[in-house]
């Protein structure tokens, strides 16, 4: 049994009205104005305004009005926002456990320092956009040309140290002052851009000679550690025999003055007592005497007195060391 299709004439469309289509249009119209017409900026961001693709102003975080059809564009930026650019690896997720891309990134890294070792070098370039028009229209690729002047200041301040410097001591320092080469080459080239922290994120050797690096490190360590212990015992005794030294001289030049005074003073006492014997030598020869008694019977313990007139003094005398009675 074939199948009967309706003849197509006998088919009548519903009509539409004219003006059905021209409110249509309208309200599409208004639709597109209302779209293009009105734009928000966020806290972060500066909107800078374009006419034909002209620079014409910016404008600040809030709800604008700008010409409708494509006469004038908007370019977000976001200047108050910080941003990074990685060197040597790529942070994949950050949070409480960071997750970081398993591949090396060693074109970035790897350098060569000042004494022609290779150091493996992982740096983060902190930034944000100071002047979005510099950074929109004064260069076609700002921030790919941050990356490679970032890459070039780096390598230069690597290039002028030595490798331990850079692996230990000297890594803030090299931090610093690739801060301050990188914002003279930004502001060189006019991007607009205001570089505000260097972090070294991992400094190490090349895989190759880790091994090799960490024994000479090791010996390093080693050596300073045996001059810190020679200094130690330097320290213990060398003052200590100069302490010394400086009391004996003290002792000896304290003993001659002792000497020298004691002398000066002993030859005065003799003069004055000639002196005084010369006006009156009965007196003061009496005196002497009377002076040495006084200070000699004291220690003596056992007195004897003789008369002068005594002719046998040996009976008694005992001489078992005991006076008679």
């Amino acid at each position: 049994m074939e199948a009967e299709f309706p003849d197509l004439k006998e088919i009548k469309l519903p009509k539409i009205k004219p003006t059905y289509i021209w409110g249509g249009l309208i309200a599409l119209l208004v639709l597109i104005f209302l779209s293009t017409s009105f734009y928000s900026i966020e806290p972060h961001e500066t909107g800078v305004v374009l006419t034909f693709g002209k620079f014409t102003r910016i404008t600040q975080p809030g709800l604008h009005f700008k010409i409708p059809f494509g006469v004038e564009t908007v370019v977000k930026v976001p200047v108050k926002r910080q941003l990074k650019q990685e060197f040597g690896f790529r942070t994949l997720q950050a949070g409480v456990k960071t997750k970081y891309d398993s591949r090396k990134y060693q074109n970035e890294s790897l350098m060569l320092t000042g004494d022609l070792s290779c150091a493996d070098v992982e740096w983060i370039v902190q930034y944000r956009i100071d002047d979005p028009v510099l950074f929109l229209f004064k260069a076609r690729q700002p921030e790919e040309t941050l990356r490679w002047a970032s890459e070039s200041a780096m390598r230069q301040v690597v290039g002028d140290r030595s490798v331990t410097e850079v692996l230990t001591t000297g890594r803030a320092e090299v931090a610093l002052e690739v801060t301050a080469l990188l914002q003279d080459i930004v502001d060189s080239y006019q991007l607009g851009i205001g570089i505000q922290v260097v972090v070294l994120q991992d400094v190490n050797p090349p895989d190759a000679v880790k091994a090799s690096f960490n024994e000479v490190n090791q010996a390093l360590q080693e050596k300073e550690e045996m001059i810190n212990q020679a200094r130690s015992a330097y320290n213990q005794v060398i003052p200590r025999a100069r302490g010394e030294a400086a009391e004996t001289i003290l002792n000896a030049e304290g003993y001659a003055l002792n000497r020298v005074n004691r002398a000066q003073g002993e030859a005065s006492r003799f003069i004055s007592i000639y002196n005084e014997y010369r006006k009156a030598k009965s007196v003061t020869r009496q005196r002497l005497y009377l002076e040495m008694i006084t200070t000699v019977l004291p220690e003596v313990r056992r007195k004897i007195v003789i008369d002068d007139d005594l002719s046998g003094v040996l009976p008694l005398l005992n001489l078992n060391g005991e006076v008679l009675k």
